[in-house]
């Protein structure tokens, strides 16, 4: 490929509307345009990208016998309607000329279990795995990050349809160290961590992130136990925290607080840490209200609760609500003394704190000197908290988890029946009776791996790509393209490498040095060959782009592609 016809829309100057490094970076290398909010054109090096990505994903999974398919865009609303993900909020909808109704595939779960109801009749056809790239639609209310959270993007799914529960679970580990293979071939350096299955599916399900200071996701991690999970997904244990201290109880007595509401001015007022408070809580679940207790510095996760509930809408209470469940206005709510028949659950660490502070139930007021069991008994203990760093580790408790920002570039899931079940998916297994198929869900964003790849490795020269998904790998740099001598064994490495195998752009335009050397280090090839001043002497300089500046190395022009060859060995 010729620079001279290849376009190359390089900017100097960064995108004020861009805030993360990969979303600058992308912009000023030329590999993406905004068309609207959250929809993104992608230009030719961007393409190659992406399909180097889906290569790399297509051959892991020929390894693994996945076969790949190609489905519809278009879902009919009877067939999201059989699971009930008609209405979920990010679902595009339209309709045909005859008002007949579909949605823009968000997930492909049901169009794929769809061609397996149809087909799969034995338990001799199982297991199967399928996968595609196809584009998806969500509507998402802020899109963010360039490519990272859009509106409309690529992805790799898979789907896997096992016999049994232990056929689902080998499904599940084969994906995982497909991933695995994925990722490392690619050079991400990646953290695997337990997650939430939002609305996919509530099993056994597993994300894969990079870590980096602009990710969206925050990640527990435990290094003595080589484990981690995905914030909102980490379990709290019912143990007494770390800074737990001997304490006799004392008695509770009512403390006038004037307008102190929040738990910040509570704490002040009283001159304590918001350690020592219970915070209370009024939910509406599924239309019964609930108090919710957990210590003073803690945010409840609503995700835990609403799975202690079981609830499927949950929201915090009205003022209305808060006041008629407590007899006093936001702010002063307390477990002791709130209206007969509300069911309270407190968090596990509520049990152990000693002489806490609560709200009194009335205006402002507060108690001190509370103790759980003597002054209160909640309905239930659970785990209702957002785990943060600090907190005993779920599988080691001795250690404490450290925190980490992360952007996940996969997720896998265990799906059991959830979909085969409403979908009437069955097979029939040896003895001729009807089971129903165990799924399970696998996703890569493809083009949110774009910007992910970006953020895992750049510098403040541009991209840094690895060989395996580089838009090209070598970048042969014609430094004075009057000099014809340079010119033609140029176009002549250029051709050789192309034969190998390896893809390789000419920078042939009648543009400066300078200015060569600073798109091919902003584009990110790794690998720059120049015909420059030393070509005279027979020489060409090769230099990786991950490589220190000085790294640079002089070859004769005739042992360059077995240069190259050995350098991109090494850098894959």
């Amino acid at each position: 490929m010729k620079a001279d016809r290849y376009l190359l829309p390089t900017l100097r100057e960064v995108p004020a509307d861009a805030e993360l490094p990969s979303h600058q970076l992308l912009l000023r290398s030329g590999y993406i345009r905004q068309l609207a909010a959250g929809v993104w054109s992608y230009l030719p090096l961007a393409w190659r990208v992406i399909r180097r990505v889906e290569q790399v994903i297509r051959e892991e999974m020929e390894r693994v016998h996945c076969m790949e398919t190609r489905l519809p865009t278009l879902t009919p609303k009877e067939l999201l309607t059989e699971t009930g993900r008609w209405d979920v909020p990010v679902v595009y909808k339209l309709k045909d000329r005859r008002d007949a109704e579909y949605a823009l595939g968000f997930t492909h779960e049901e169009a794929m279990c769809d061609i397996v109801r149809r087909e799969v009749r034995s338990w001799r056809q199982l297991p199967l795995l399928l996968f595609q790239h196809q584009t998806k639609f969500r509507d998402e209310p802020r899109p963010r990050g360039g490519t990272l959270r859009t509106r409309e993007f690529i992805m790799f799914d898979a789907y896997s349809f096992d016999r049994d529960v232990a056929g689902m679970d080998r499904s599940f580990q084969l994906f995982a160290q497909a991933y695995r293979n994925v990722f490392n071939r690619m050079g991400l350096p990646f953290v695997e961590a337990e997650a939430d299955g939002g609305d996919i599916g509530d099993l056994d399900n597993r994300e894969f992130l990079i870590l980096t200071e602009s990710g969206e996701d925050t990640v527990l991690r435990c290094a003595e136990a080589n484990w981690a999970a995905n914030a909102e997904a980490c379990a709290c244990l019912d143990i007494a925290p770390f800074e737990q201290t001997d304490e006799s109880e004392r008695a509770m007595e009512t403390v006038s607080t004037p307008r102190m509401r929040t738990i910040e001015e509570v704490a002040g007022f009283l001159k304590v840490s918001p350690t020592k408070l219970i915070k209370t809580l009024i939910y509406v679940a599924d239309k019964t209200p609930v108090a919710v207790l957990l210590r003073g510095d803690r945010e409840v996760n609503e995700i835990k609760l609403r799975r202690v509930l079981n609830a499927k809408d949950l929201a915090l209470a009205s003022s209305d609500v808060v006041e008629n469940i407590t007899g006093a206005p936001v702010g002063f709510a307390g477990p002791t003394g709130i209206k007969a028949g509300t069911r309270v659950l407190a968090d596990y660490e509520v049990r152990y704190l000693k002489n806490a502070v609560t709200g009194a139930n009335q205006q402002d007021a507060h108690f001190t000197g509370v103790n759980a069991g003597r002054d209160f008994t909640p309905s239930d203990y659970a785990d209702l908290r957002v785990a943060v760093a600090g907190d005993p580790c779920p599988v080691a408790p001795e250690y404490p988890l450290t925190d980490a920002r992360g952007i996940e570039v996969g997720h896998i899931f265990k799906l059991g029946t959830k979909y085969s079940e409403p979908l009437k998916a069955y097979y029939s297994d040896e003895a001729g009776a009807q089971q129903p198929i165990l799924m399970g869900s696998y996703g890569i964003g493809n083009s949110r791996l774009l910007a992910a790849l970006v953020e895992a490795s750049h510098d403040d020269n541009g991209i840094i790509w690895h060989p395996a998904v580089a838009p090209f790998q070598v970048v042969v740099v014609i430094a004075n393209t009057k000099d014809e001598a340079a010119s033609h064994a140029a176009e002549g490495l250029h051709d050789e490498l192309e034969a190998a195998g390896i893809s390789v752009m000419l920078d042939n335009r009648d543009e400066r040095p300078g200015v060569k050397f600073k798109d091919a280090d902003l584009i990110g090839y790794p690998l720059r060959v120049v015909f420059g001043k030393g070509f005279a002497a027979g020489n060409v300089e090769i230099k990786a782009r991950k490589a220190d500046k000085d790294s640079a190395k002089e070859v004769p022009a005739a042992e360059a592609l077995s240069a190259v060859r050995e350098l991109l060995a090494e850098l894959s």
